[in-house]
């Protein structure tokens, strides 16, 4: 049976959700990995040149804690560790393939004012 929602549990559950996402780097590691795409710590790493170590290291650690996202370290030396997206994060693609559609038919008006206000600030 489907939930039902209240105003106020939708917003609740809205703000959980969007919490296990939270992070300026979650949805572009995602990016990286649908498709049923592995990939080791460096190659995220390089795929990402702005990122740093820390901090792709935390969001994949909170990804995987999420279950998001799989972990599988390999004991070899040097450490080989791969990142895949479970089913569960594989679902996401649909969902932010939705966004980037919304995104893009954002007014052209208001796509040109976000130009002005880069190009002059």
């Amino acid at each position: 049976m489907p939930k039902r929602y209240t105003p106020t549990s939708a917003a609740a559950d809205v703000e959980a959700a969007l919490r296990l996402l939270e992070g300026r780097w979650k949805l572009v590691i995602l990016f990286h990995l649908f498709g049923g795409n592995v990939m080791r710590f460096s190659d995220l790493e390089r795929a990402i040149p702005t990122i740093t170590q820390k901090i792709l290291g935390q969001q994949l650690r909170s990804l995987a804690a999420d279950g998001i996202v799989v972990r599988t370290a390999y004991a070899h030396v040097p450490p080989k560790v791969e990142y895949r997206l479970t089913s569960w994060g594989q679902s996401l693609c649909p969902t932010l393939d939705a966004i980037l559609k919304w995104a893009d038919r954002r007014p052209v008006e208001k796509k040109a004012q976000l130009a002005l206000t880069v190009c002059y600030s």
